[in-house]
């Protein structure tokens, strides 16, 4: 058995990785010709000195004579830990059927079939391929598909996203590297395994997914696109079926509701059927886009010409409201990704490249009961409300504004020097007669402390759009320590179920249910 060891705190010089090698075998104090092969585990960058930014490597290494290098009294060189994520086994199969098929749904279906189970996914969308058709219709024309738009489809609506991976949540199960390591083997670049803040990008994205959906169904597992959830079949507070489509009935034991934070009409469809629920708080606000140099001068300096700066920002305002910045894409496209009619919302994508010159990031104010109501779908009503009158102001174009209008509450006429970047149209309007004025007074106090952090983000020219409401679901469905709700046999799970916040957080969480299914 081979044994690796794991070295943390290399540090290297911007422009001096090649020389990787060489620092490991310093900190080893071996020689080079003894090291027989390294992996990186993870890179990250220091960037708290602009005239020598650093990266930093934690690396696994297969060494000759390990023993005597494990020896050494040194808290960055010990035993690689196992890093293999354990399938539960299996007590006894059940008839599945998964609802939705963004990150939760492909996961929670993946690790079934690894067990032997056969799912079944329900789609409300398109197949990948015929999304992206409908979508760049939509941008192009304005022509919105109901089923199959930014929101719904196959890959949910991170397909049309930035693609980031990172989270904060802890992985003692090595849940997350199993994640990261099926997005390779399904045509991930190898870096996401590494990179501090990996990201796969739109347009890679979209063939991942069809890669796992075909190592799914390789395992037994099936695919129904066009196939909405409708209604329940309950029978003694279980779970027996689902209707579809209003008409056909699908038998099962146990259901998993992996649906996405935009899927209204079946959170009000549960609600009907007394899947007990709760509204969660929610983060509104805007889009703002800077040239993409701005950000990296600002966060690396010139003097190694880096690109593709992120930023996060936070700010607590003097009315104690929370303003934060969200889904930051560097090089990425402010993009119109409404989902129903007569209302209109926003997002953030970006390709694997980042290429275009503008950066983008979405500023939220946080919001909750007291603004919107008790009730458990108050906080839908609250979204919509906002984004119809995002709608109406420009008859469904995307409602744009300088920074320097916004703050002084006039619509703009022309551009200045920030050119815009967007997929779908867009007009000038004065968001301030979108959004509630506590909504706005916020972000204008806290961009003008951002710009003390990162010099010209209060510029003039700075783009605003509107209007991003959909930064979390609006609705947490209630689950017991066995992932089900009050009726037996039903798993809510991911994003859109409240129990989740991106791509990689709703796969695990995904993962977590189907093992809970496996082992029961």
């Amino acid at each position: 058995m081979i044994v690796m060891i794991r070295v943390r705190q290399i540090k290297l010089e911007v422009g001096n990785t090649d020389k990787l090698l060489y620092y490991i075998a310093k900190k080893l104090k071996v020689e080079k010709s003894e090291i027989i092969s390294y992996k990186i585990f993870k890179e990250s960058i220091d960037a708290r000195h602009k005239d020598k930014i650093l990266y930093i490597y934690e690396v696994d290494v297969n060494v000759k004579n390990e023993k005597k290098v494990l020896a050494y009294n040194n808290n960055d060189i010990f035993k690689t830990p196992d890093l293999d994520y354990k399938l539960p086994v299996c007590k006894r199969k059940k008839s599945v059927v998964i609802v939705g098929s963004g990150p939760a749904g492909l996961f929670a279906a993946y690790i079934l079939s690894l067990a032997n189970f056969q799912p079944i996914v329900i789609e409300r969308g398109k197949s990948v391929d015929q999304r992206v058709l409908d979508v760049n219709k939509f941008f192009q024309t304005g022509i919105l598909n109901l089923e199959s738009n930014v929101q719904f489809g196959e890959g949910g609506a991170g397909t049309f996203s930035d693609g980031k991976l990172y989270t904060q949540i802890k992985d003692k199960e090595n849940r997350m590297r199993k994640v990261l390591e099926t997005f390779v083997e399904c045509g991930a670049c190898e870096d996401i395994m590494y990179s501090y803040k990996p990201h796969i990008g739109t347009d890679l994205l979209r063939d991942v997914i069809k890669n796992l959906r075909n190592k799914i169904i390789e395992l037994g597992g099936q695919f129904l696109y066009n196939t909405k959830l409708t209604d329940l079949v309950i029978k003694d507070q279980k779970i027996i079926g689902i209707q579809v489509n209003n008409q056909n009935i699908i038998n099962c034991d146990r259901l998993i509701l992996a649906i996405g934070n935009s899927s209204r009409d079946t959170f009000r469809m549960l609600y009907k059927n007394n899947i007990k629920m709760e509204s969660k708080p929610l983060a509104i606000g805007v889009r703002i886009q800077h040239p993409q140099r701005l950000i990296d001068l600002s966060q690396y300096g010139d003097k190694y010409n880096l690109d593709k700066a992120t930023y996060k920002l936070t700010y607590t305002t003097k009315m104690k409201r929370g303003v934060y910045s969200f889904c930051m894409c560097p090089g990425g496209y402010v993009i119109n990704a409404s989902s129903n009619i007569g209302q209109l919302v926003i997002n953030g994508m970006s390709n694997h490249n980042r290429d275009s010159m503008n950066a983008n990031s979405a500023i939220v104010v946080t919001v909750n009961k007291n603004d919107y109501g008790p009730h458990p779908l108050d906080g839908i009503k609250y979204q919509e409300q906002i984004e119809s009158m995002a709608y109406k102001i420009n008859n469904g174009k995307i409602p744009i504004q300088l920074y320097k209008d916004f703050k002084n509450n006039i619509k703009s006429n022309k551009f200045g020097s920030v050119k815009p970047v967007f997929k779908g149209d867009y007009e000038f309007a004065n968001i301030n007669d979108i959004l509630p004025i506590y909504i706005t007074n916020s972000i204008k106090e806290a961009i003008d402390v951002f710009d003390k952090k990162i010099k010209g983000f209060g510029m003039d020219d700075a783009i605003i759009a509107g209007v991003e409401t959909r930064t979390s679901s609006p609705v947490r469905i209630n689950r017991d320590d066995n992932f089900q709700t009050n009726i037996k046999g039903i798993y809510p799970c991911g994003e859109g179920a409240g129990y989740a916040g991106g791509i990689t957080s709703s796969a695990i969480d995904g993962m977590k249910v189907a093992e809970a299914i496996i082992k029961d």
